[in-house]
């Protein structure tokens, strides 16, 4: 199991369940694995949102970049590529915005935030990244 503790029916109904996503972090460099992520997701067919003030009012494979993530509001899914150490506000603003599901990014681990947001409710999936998942799992 996991850092998380989720297992493969959790991550399997997340995927399945989740249709908005804002990825805050996404990059406009075709090298940056959130730039990868991000279009992996909307070529699944999720509506995803971009989250990054450098390149707010633009857009990433055809999707919108907002400078805030209450901008991308409603959502199911935040979908983090942030340094751990920055991972707080944005999960304490996922809270606030009624997230059904934080998701940090490979290498994205911070505890106290992951277990605010369970206290709240939210299924929190941390160091593990939605591409990998979806082809482990098969779907």
């Amino acid at each position: 199991m996991s850092i998380d503790g989720l297992d493969d029916a959790t991550i399997r109904r997340i995927l399945a369940d989740t249709r908005r996503i804002a990825v805050v972090g996404a990059s406009p460099r075709s090298v940056r694995p959130s730039n990868g992520v991000l279009h992996f997701l909307v070529q699944r067919g999720y509506e995803v949102t971009g989250v990054n003030p450098g390149i707010a009012g633009g857009s990433l494979h055809g999707r919108p970049v907002v400078a805030r993530l209450d901008e991308a509001a409603p959502l199911d899914m935040v979908d983090v590529f942030r340094n751990s150490r920055h991972v707080g506000p944005v999960v304490d603003e996922a809270i606030r915005l009624n997230a059904k599901t934080i998701w940090m990014q490979l290498g994205v681990i911070d505890e106290d935030a992951a277990a605010r947001a369970r206290e709240q409710g939210i299924t929190v999936v941390m160091d593990r990244c939605p591409v990998i998942e979806v082809r482990r799992l098969g779907l």
